[in-house]
């Protein structure tokens, strides 16, 4: 393990009730972001056209359940 992350779940462990809500909050908005990011960067290169077009092929098959 990178000595880094063991240094990031050391202090973690530390927080106080109050502290880790906010890193909790904090790191959710920032694992968002990244998921975002990553998911765009998918998009735009194309690396989802073959689901895409996956699930638009069973929907129009009639494969598909309403919400």
């Amino acid at each position: 393990m990178n000595p880094a992350v063991k240094d990031i779940q050391e202090a973690v462990a530390r927080l106080s009730s109050e502290d880790l809500t906010s890193f909790r909050s904090w790191f959710e908005d920032f694992d968002a972001k990244i998921w975002d990011e990553q998911f765009e960067d998918d998009a735009k290169s194309g690396r989802l056209d073959a689901l895409a077009d996956r699930a638009l092929a069973d929907f129009r098959a009639g494969r598909y359940e309403d919400l």
